[in-house]
């Protein structure tokens, strides 16, 4: 059975999709980019600020769902420009110490509200 996730913890969503959904004892959640979920503006900084921003409301709804970073399986990080690779996987292996999830990085052209970071990951639930 299909269940919504959502939490004030982290920006909500800004069009036709949930911040994060559960099935079964896996959590989807979607792909987050640094918005602070206060004020619902972009973080100021470069990738690094960026990626700890997009973490943090990763945390939040992992968190919000019962689960947590230290249960998440997958993500894929979606960079702007893949010279920012160093300074985010600085900050994501802050996050994900010892065994860290499966991950995919790819470099797209653009993503939502000029962000320079965007994550999506796949967790378990109880």
């Amino acid at each position: 059975m299909k269940q919504i996730v959502t939490t004030s913890g982290a920006p909500r969503a800004i069009g036709p999709y949930s911040q994060a959904v559960r099935s079964g004892g896996l959590l989807f959640v979607s792909g987050q980019i640094p918005l602070d979920p206060e004020s619902g503006q972009m973080v100021e900084g470069g990738a690094a600020e960026q990626t700890v921003r997009v973490l943090e409301n990763l945390k939040a709804i992992l968190e919000a769902a019962g689960s947590s970073l230290g249960r998440t399986l997958k993500t894929t990080v979606y960079l702007k420009d893949l010279g920012d690779f160093a300074a985010m996987n600085e900050v994501y292996a802050r996050y994900f110490p010892g065994e860290a999830p499966a991950r995919a990085t790819v470099e797209v052209a653009r993503l939502p509200r000029e962000a320079r970071v965007e994550i999506e990951a796949v967790a378990e639930v109880d």
